[in-house]
């Protein structure tokens, strides 16, 4: 699913566009009835950029943001060592929370900010 964004462009610095890219990921996933429980959760093994609720279902999402496709798509930064280091955050947020689900889901949600345009959102639910 795709969205855009009017939100202009960040400073140029990067975690100006890392704190942009969560915002604008957060407002899409509520503006998609999403219920956010936590931003930003820091463990020793790494932080959690956004847990949602999503009806039955506890979704833990990555979010991405590129200034260009220079690099490739935001979701391709999300390899295989990260999904893995996703996975042991959210079994460590799950043990430091009063949080039960039926269904637990990881998320992408990239964010493309481009100069002059709309920010474009894509949420890949279910990614890995």
């Amino acid at each position: 699913m795709a969205a855009t964004d009017s939100r202009p462009p960040p400073a140029d610095t990067r975690a100006g566009l890392g704190a942009l890219g969560e915002q604008i990921a957060v407002r899409y996933l509520t503006d998609a009835g999403l219920t956010v429980l936590d931003r930003n959760w820091r463990s020793r093994r790494g932080e959690l950029d956004v847990v949602a609720r999503d009806g039955d279902a506890l979704v833990f999402c990555e979010v991405k943001a590129r200034r260009g496709t220079g690099y490739g798509v935001p979701a391709a930064a999300v390899t295989v060592v990260k999904q893995q280091r996703l996975r042991l955050l959210a079994r460590a947020w799950l043990a430091a929370h009063d949080e039960h689900a039926r269904d637990i889901r990881f998320d992408v949600v990239a964010v493309l900010v481009t100069r002059g345009r709309p920010a474009r959102v894509t949420h890949l639910r279910a990614a890995f």
